[in-house]
Protein backbone atom coordinates (compact mmCIF):
# COMPACT_ATOMS: atom_id res chain seq x y z
CA UNK A 1 0.00 0.00 0.00
CA UNK A 2 1.09 3.53 -0.76
CA UNK A 3 -0.46 6.51 0.98
CA UNK A 4 -0.07 9.83 -0.84
CA UNK A 5 -0.71 13.03 1.10
CA UNK A 6 -2.45 15.95 -0.58
CA UNK A 7 -1.94 19.23 1.24
CA UNK A 8 -1.69 22.96 0.73
CA UNK A 9 -2.98 26.07 2.41
CA UNK A 10 -6.64 27.05 2.31
CA UNK A 11 -7.83 27.87 -1.20
CA UNK A 12 -4.83 26.39 -3.01
CA UNK A 13 -6.78 23.61 -4.72
CA UNK A 14 -6.44 20.51 -2.50
CA UNK A 15 -10.07 19.53 -2.97
CA UNK A 16 -9.92 20.03 -6.73
CA UNK A 17 -6.88 17.74 -6.86
CA UNK A 18 -8.61 15.19 -4.59
CA UNK A 19 -11.76 15.23 -6.73
CA UNK A 20 -9.78 14.60 -9.93
CA UNK A 21 -7.98 11.70 -8.25
CA UNK A 22 -11.23 10.31 -6.83
CA UNK A 23 -12.89 10.56 -10.26
CA UNK A 24 -9.97 8.53 -11.66
CA UNK A 25 -11.03 5.68 -9.35
CA UNK A 26 -8.68 6.10 -6.40
CA UNK A 27 -9.64 6.07 -2.74
CA UNK A 28 -9.22 9.53 -1.21
CA UNK A 29 -9.62 10.05 2.53
CA UNK A 30 -10.93 13.54 3.26
CA UNK A 31 -9.89 14.88 6.68
CA UNK A 32 -12.23 17.89 6.34
CA UNK A 33 -15.16 15.54 5.72
CA UNK A 34 -14.22 13.51 8.81
CA UNK A 35 -14.01 16.74 10.76
CA UNK A 36 -17.45 17.93 9.55
CA UNK A 37 -18.84 14.55 10.61
CA UNK A 38 -17.71 15.24 14.18
CA UNK A 39 -19.98 18.26 14.42
CA UNK A 40 -23.00 16.00 13.90
CA UNK A 41 -22.06 13.69 16.76
CA UNK A 42 -23.94 14.50 19.95
CA UNK A 43 -21.10 13.42 22.25
CA UNK A 44 -18.61 15.62 20.39
CA UNK A 45 -20.98 18.59 20.53
CA UNK A 46 -21.21 18.12 24.29
CA UNK A 47 -17.42 18.39 24.48
CA UNK A 48 -17.53 21.53 22.32
CA UNK A 49 -20.25 22.98 24.54
CA UNK A 50 -18.12 22.33 27.62
CA UNK A 51 -15.02 24.01 26.17
CA UNK A 52 -16.65 26.65 23.95
CA UNK A 53 -20.07 27.48 25.46
CA UNK A 54 -20.22 30.78 23.57
CA UNK A 55 -20.62 28.85 20.29
CA UNK A 56 -24.15 27.75 21.17
CA UNK A 57 -27.13 30.05 20.63
CA UNK A 58 -30.42 28.88 22.14
CA UNK A 59 -28.93 25.40 22.46
CA UNK A 60 -27.93 25.26 18.79
CA UNK A 61 -24.27 24.99 17.78
CA UNK A 62 -22.98 27.74 15.47
CA UNK A 63 -19.86 26.63 13.62
CA UNK A 64 -19.20 30.11 12.22
CA UNK A 65 -19.06 31.53 15.75
CA UNK A 66 -16.59 28.79 16.72
CA UNK A 67 -14.45 29.47 13.66
CA UNK A 68 -14.34 33.21 14.30
CA UNK A 69 -13.57 32.65 17.98
CA UNK A 70 -10.68 30.22 17.51
CA UNK A 71 -9.06 32.14 14.66
CA UNK A 72 -9.03 35.21 16.89
CA UNK A 73 -7.63 33.28 19.88
CA UNK A 74 -4.61 31.08 19.06
CA UNK A 75 -4.74 29.28 22.43
CA UNK A 76 -8.37 28.37 21.80
CA UNK A 77 -7.52 27.10 18.32
CA UNK A 78 -4.91 24.80 19.87
CA UNK A 79 -7.53 23.58 22.35
CA UNK A 80 -9.99 22.82 19.53
CA UNK A 81 -7.29 21.02 17.55
CA UNK A 82 -6.45 18.93 20.63
CA UNK A 83 -10.06 17.76 20.65
CA UNK A 84 -10.32 17.04 16.92
CA UNK A 85 -6.90 15.74 15.90
CA UNK A 86 -6.91 12.49 17.94
CA UNK A 87 -10.19 11.46 16.28
CA UNK A 88 -8.83 12.29 12.83
CA UNK A 89 -5.60 10.39 13.47
CA UNK A 90 -7.50 7.31 14.65
CA UNK A 91 -9.73 7.47 11.57
CA UNK A 92 -6.66 7.66 9.30
CA UNK A 93 -4.89 4.78 11.06
CA UNK A 94 -8.03 2.62 10.89
CA UNK A 95 -8.21 3.19 7.15
CA UNK A 96 -4.49 2.52 6.70
CA UNK A 97 -4.88 -0.80 8.55
CA UNK A 98 -7.77 -1.76 6.30
CA UNK A 99 -5.55 -1.46 3.20
CA UNK A 100 -2.16 -2.29 4.75
CA UNK A 101 -1.69 -5.68 3.07
CA UNK A 102 -2.85 -4.57 -0.37
CA UNK A 103 -1.03 -2.92 -3.24
CA UNK A 104 -3.55 -0.06 -3.28
CA UNK A 105 -2.52 3.53 -3.88
CA UNK A 106 -4.50 5.66 -1.46
CA UNK A 107 -4.67 9.39 -0.90
CA UNK A 108 -5.41 11.56 2.11
CA UNK A 109 -6.45 15.19 1.67
CA UNK A 110 -5.59 17.30 4.71
CA UNK A 111 -4.67 20.97 5.00
CA UNK A 112 -2.66 20.44 8.19
CA UNK A 113 -0.75 17.37 7.01
CA UNK A 114 2.63 18.64 8.23
CA UNK A 115 1.21 20.40 11.29
CA UNK A 116 -0.36 17.11 12.42
CA UNK A 117 2.69 15.02 11.54
CA UNK A 118 0.77 12.87 9.06
CA UNK A 119 3.52 13.17 6.49
CA UNK A 120 5.26 10.33 8.37
CA UNK A 121 2.49 7.97 7.17
CA UNK A 122 2.83 9.06 3.53
CA UNK A 123 4.99 7.56 0.82
CA UNK A 124 4.81 10.89 -1.01
CA UNK A 125 3.31 14.32 -0.41
CA UNK A 126 1.71 16.51 -3.07
CA UNK A 127 1.24 20.19 -2.25
CA UNK A 128 -1.38 22.23 -4.09
CA UNK A 129 -0.12 25.70 -4.88
CA UNK A 130 -1.47 28.88 -6.43
CA UNK A 131 -0.55 32.56 -6.50
CA UNK A 132 -1.38 34.21 -3.16
CA UNK A 133 -3.79 36.76 -4.66
CA UNK A 134 -5.73 34.02 -6.46
CA UNK A 135 -5.79 31.99 -3.25
CA UNK A 136 -7.14 34.96 -1.30
CA UNK A 137 -9.85 35.72 -3.87
CA UNK A 138 -10.91 32.05 -4.01
CA UNK A 139 -11.32 31.81 -0.24
CA UNK A 140 -13.02 35.17 0.24
CA UNK A 141 -15.55 34.33 -2.49
CA UNK A 142 -16.10 30.69 -1.52
CA UNK A 143 -16.40 31.26 2.23
CA UNK A 144 -17.88 34.77 2.06
CA UNK A 145 -15.26 36.15 4.45
CA UNK A 146 -13.28 39.36 4.71
CA UNK A 147 -9.65 39.77 3.78
CA UNK A 148 -8.83 40.13 7.50
CA UNK A 149 -10.53 36.79 8.26
CA UNK A 150 -8.66 35.16 5.39
CA UNK A 151 -5.37 36.46 6.80
CA UNK A 152 -6.17 35.02 10.25
CA UNK A 153 -6.79 31.58 8.79
CA UNK A 154 -3.68 31.61 6.60
CA UNK A 155 -1.51 32.82 9.47
CA UNK A 156 -2.23 29.76 11.64
CA UNK A 157 -1.15 27.33 8.91
CA UNK A 158 2.40 26.54 7.89
CA UNK A 159 3.26 28.86 5.01
CA UNK A 160 2.62 27.18 1.68
CA UNK A 161 6.18 27.92 0.54
CA UNK A 162 7.44 25.90 3.51
CA UNK A 163 5.00 23.07 2.67
CA UNK A 164 6.40 23.04 -0.86
CA UNK A 165 9.93 22.58 0.49
CA UNK A 166 8.75 19.62 2.59
CA UNK A 167 6.81 18.02 -0.28
CA UNK A 168 7.76 15.56 -2.98
CA UNK A 169 5.56 17.14 -5.66
CA UNK A 170 4.05 20.59 -6.17
CA UNK A 171 0.99 21.07 -8.35
CA UNK A 172 0.11 24.60 -9.51
CA UNK A 173 -3.69 24.66 -9.64
CA UNK A 174 -3.99 27.90 -11.62
CA UNK A 175 -4.78 26.14 -14.88
CA UNK A 176 -7.75 24.56 -16.62
CA UNK A 177 -9.25 21.43 -15.09
CA UNK A 178 -8.28 19.53 -18.23
CA UNK A 179 -4.60 20.43 -17.93
CA UNK A 180 -4.64 19.81 -14.19
CA UNK A 181 -6.16 16.36 -14.72
CA UNK A 182 -3.52 15.39 -17.30
CA UNK A 183 -0.71 16.59 -15.02
CA UNK A 184 -2.08 14.70 -12.01
CA UNK A 185 -2.76 11.44 -13.82
CA UNK A 186 0.74 11.50 -15.34
CA UNK A 187 2.20 12.10 -11.90
CA UNK A 188 0.21 9.28 -10.30
CA UNK A 189 1.15 6.88 -13.08
CA UNK A 190 4.81 7.45 -12.22
CA UNK A 191 4.43 6.80 -8.49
Amino acid sequence: MKLIGITGSIGCGKTTIANIIRDAGFVVFDADKWCRYLYYKKDFLEIIKKHFPNTFENGVFNKRVLRNFVFNNPKELKKLESLIHPFLKQKLLNNIRKYAKTDAVLFVEVALLFEMGWNKYCSYVITADVDYEIQKQRVMKRDNISEADFEKIVNVQIDNNHKKVLSDYIIDTDKSLGLLKVELLNLIEGL
